[in-house]
């Protein structure tokens, strides 16, 4: 018996077990651990405040920094009240071909195309609206569609999905509202589960989603799209204050889907924090494109490969 025992510890030492090898899904979570490496450095070295929300819409897994921090929206406020518009529609509300006609005292600053229509005589369909709103950011076309819709009703379409830090609390250009502190706000938690429960149907229906997103994927001038490549669909709307900048929304990577909402704020430089939204949005990128396009074991097989 003692012999057999030696022998047994003989071959232990002679051959040992190879080391287990790490799993698809543990050398996929090195790539998160870069990415959030990635973000984090970009953090520190921002002259400013940063929160980040990046979440992959097929596995749930998700980063977070500073999510729950209370940001200025700016223009990014306007995806809550496109939400607000299809929610109303999809009830009979209202019909996205409703016309309305151009009135003066509607028109503000930042009203890219608005300001170019004739007062009194210009009539355009609430989706128009919808489209000059996400596409050029035009403010004048969001205060109408925001005085149509209701503001407590978008608020309360907030509250219905648990995201009670997202409030609008007045129309765009509003200066002497924002000087009272009545500023439209949110976190990048709360924005990504807004954008989540869209993408997901949790609230409207596929035909109205559809659109949705086909509106919110018009956006000009974005930075979460900056510094990716071409071809790349995103829906995102960017925003833009003093010493505020922002960006949220879906970037559709091949196979693989996220949100990602980067907030800045307490700028020294606008342009910095521009520039870190790009960032973020890229290194996200790269993480997603390679997930989506690679094998569990991240062998990726292009199209005419001949590599054995």
């Amino acid at each position: 018996m003692k012999h057999f025992l030696c022998m047994l510890l003989l071959a232990a030492y002679v051959f040992p077990q190879a080391p287990k090898s790490a799993s698809p899904k543990e050398k996929q979570q090195v790539l998160w651990q870069k990415l959030e490496s990635t973000i984090h450095q970009i953090d520190d070295n921002l002259d400013g405040v940063m929160g980040v929300a990046v979440l992959d819409l097929t596995t749930g897994q998700k980063f977070l920094l500073h999510p729950d921090e209370i940001f200025p929206q700016a223009s990014s406020i306007k995806i809550t009240v496109l939400a607000e518009l299809y929610r109303q529609t999809q009830e009979g509300k209202l019909k996205l071909t409703d016309v309305y006609t151009v009135q003066q005292s509607d028109l503000v600053p930042d009203s890219y195309i608005m300001g170019g229509l004739t007062p009194g005589i210009t009539s355009i369909t609430l989706r128009d609206l919808a489209t000059m709103m996400i596409a050029v950011s035009d403010n004048s076309a969001a205060n109408v569609l925001i005085e149509r819709l209701g503001m407590d009703n978008v608020n309360a379409l907030m509250d219905s999905l648990g995201l009670t830090h997202t409030r609008l609390r007045r129309k765009m250009m509003d200066l002497k509202a924002a000087e009272e502190g009545r500023e439209n706000i949110s976190t990048p938690r709360e924005m990504m589960l807004l954008l989540e429960a869209l993408y997901k149907g949790e609230v409207l229906n596929p035909a109205m989603t559809d659109d949705f997103f086909k509106v919110l994927s018009n956006a000009k001038n974005n930075q979460i799209p900056r510094e990716l490549p071409d071809g790349v669909r995103v829906a995102s709307k960017s925003g833009e204050l003093e010493g505020v900048r922002n960006d949220c929304g879906i970037v559709y990577a091949q196979h693989r889907p996220f949100v990602i909402c980067v907030m800045t704020t307490y700028l020294s430089r606008e342009r910095d924090g521009e520039d870190a939204i790009r960032k973020v949005a890229l290194g996200a990128y790269r993480m997603f494109d390679r997930l989506g396009r690679g094998s569990e074991y991240g062998r990726v097989i292009s199209p005419g490969s001949t590599r054995k």
